[in-house]
């Protein structure tokens, strides 16, 4: 037996409910089900808004491509340059020049782990079974 509802959405979850319909091809419907027995997908209004554009823009890929992302590994030289810098910073101030470099690498590396981490955490939405070392 099944009931029918009207219910009000604010376009906010109702945008972000039809972009995982269209990236996992799935009906609408099946996606409203989905979010009702398991929760709603994973929230990224919550974090800096420096990285928000970034979290959003997850929610319309298909899958191949979150694996993509939630697998992939962060350059060599961010980290390297970061360490550098790092070293420097403890046997002399840095210059401003240096310290904008540094935040941005830390800035960098902030948006890399928290598209890596959204990523499997919308697979997991989406139903995929993720490794332990993403849980």
């Amino acid at each position: 037996m099944s009931e029918t509802i009207t219910l009000q959405v604010p376009d906010t979850i109702y945008q972000r409910l039809v972009d995982t319909a269209r990236a996992t091809n799935r009906p609408l419907e099946d996606i409203m089900l989905r979010a009702l027995e398991v929760g709603s997908p994973p929230n990224w209004t919550d974090i800096p808004e420096t990285f928000q554009k970034d979290l959003a823009a997850l929610d319309s890929l298909d899958n191949d491509t979150l694996w993509q992302i939630a697998y992939s590994q962060m350059s060599d030289s961010i980290p390297a340059q970061f360490d550098t810098l790092l070293e420097s910073q403890q046997n002399h101030p840095l210059t401003a020049a240096e310290q904008k470099t540094l935040e941005e690498l830390q800035t960098e590396a902030d948006r890399f782990m928290l598209c890596k981490a959204q990523a499997a955490a919308i697979l997991r939405w989406r139903g995929c079974s993720i490794p332990p070392r993403y849980c």
